[in-house]
């Protein structure tokens, strides 16, 4: 078809690569993939990543790092973060390097900060603590984090007025 590109056999896995990386961070797992999606061998994929790692124009490392600060800042807890990176096929010692280099991140603060941007108060009837009981759950906040938010989330907005 006309204004559509090919399915990658008139470009280098290399070409591909760095096209993708120009627009963002990709893991290693996910280039695998997209490159073999578009038709590359498996062997010449692995060789061009090598060498794309080598260069430094791929890490694992900082893919997890940017991906991390990314989902911080879209108020996501550390249960969906450390899901999503294994997902995307970052090993246990990345994820962990990660999650130690950004280590100040408050956890607790994040949650409250997420649950008082939603709900305008804690709830006054159980059904709608349970409503914001499993928003923050889905966000990937454990229970401690989840106890605490319900608990102060609202306390800070209240002291600011």
């Amino acid at each position: 078809m006309l204004g559509q590109p090919d399915s990658g056999r008139d470009t280098s896995p290399r070409e591909d690569a760095i096209r993708l990386l120009a627009r963002r961070e990709y893991s290693r797992a996910e280039l695998v993939e997209r490159l073999a999606a578009k038709g590359h061998d498996a062997a010449v994929i692995d060789d061009c990543l090598d060498a794309l790692a080598e260069l430094g124009l791929q890490s694992d490392s900082r893919f997890a790092e940017s991906f991390l600060r990314s989902r911080v800042a879209r108020g996501q807890g550390p249960l969906k973060i450390r899901g999503e990176l294994s997902r995307r096929g970052i090993d246990r010692a990345t994820l962990e390097a990660a999650f130690a280099e950004a280590g100040d991140i408050d956890w607790f603060a994040l949650a409250c900060d997420s649950l008082a941007r939603r709900f305008d108060g804690p709830g006054d009837s159980p059904r709608e603590r349970a409503r914001r009981d499993r928003f923050l759950a889905s966000r990937g906040f454990d229970f401690e984090q989840l106890r605490h938010a319900l608990d102060h989330a609202w306390n800070s907005t209240q002291d600011s007025l």
